[in-house]
């Protein structure tokens, strides 16, 4: 999942940012309205968490400008006006799909987070399948060959997105994109260190091949 953090509290974005790394999301981070438009004419994000009070274009210029794309990340406004009026200002007048006021409980903003993600992308299968390996997505599980698997985020972000392609290779910058973050040092080896600890939790041998120039695959 990508996902936008507008804020221009350096600390809070930082802080919200790394949590929801933490939740297996790619995120990044604007501190302008400018730049937050600017990001997103550049990237298909699939959630952007939106401060109201930006500088330069303001956070509701910037819901109502998103809100004029044919195809458009939700919107949830992250906000210091958390009065009702406030509230129902943004979701009617402002066409943000969600509004939490600050301040907010995390585990509740990484589940409207979620739930914004699930309207904004068709449904994944209910299970993913392959050859033994068996990841359910609600439940954040899965098992190869019936034994219950330990996964990090990262590795279960990967995983997910192997089992989508039905065995199509998933190429590297696809995996730094939806994993990782636009932060990623292209020269870091943090893709095949996941994939490798991954492939030996999953069985090790060729579970997951690496094809030259076209990325990762599983195999079988």
């Amino acid at each position: 999942m990508r996902v936008l953090v507008a804020e221009d509290h350096p600390v809070l974005a930082r802080n919200i940012a790394t949590g929801l790394r933490r939740q297996s999301m790619a995120v990044d981070v604007a501190t302008s309205g400018d730049e937050a438009e600017r990001m997103c004419q550049l990237t298909a994000y699939e959630v952007v968490v939106l401060d109201r009070d930006l500088p330069v274009l303001t956070g509701d210029e910037i819901c109502r400008r998103l809100g004029r794309q044919p195809e458009r990340p939700r919107v949830l406004l992250l906000t210091a006006a958390g009065e009702l009026r406030d509230r129902v200002y943004g979701l009617e007048r402002l066409g943000a799909d969600d509004y939490v006021p600050k301040p907010f409980d995390f585990a509740e903003l990484v589940a409207r987070v979620r739930t914004l993600s699930r309207r904004a992308t068709r449904p994944a299968p209910a299970v993913l399948r392959h050859d033994g390996i068996v990841l359910d997505p609600a439940r954040h599980q899965v098992t190869v060959d019936g034994r219950p698997t330990e996964l990090t985020p990262k590795e279960f972000a990967v995983l997910r997105m192997l089992l989508a392609a039905g065995g199509a290779a998933v190429p590297h910058r696809d995996l730094v994109r939806a994993v990782w973050d636009e932060h990623l040092d292209p020269r870091t080896t943090a893709v095949r260190a996941t994939v490798s600890r991954l492939r030996a939790k999953l069985g090790g041998g060729d579970v997951i091949s690496t094809d030259t120039g076209e990325g990762y695959r599983l195999c079988g």
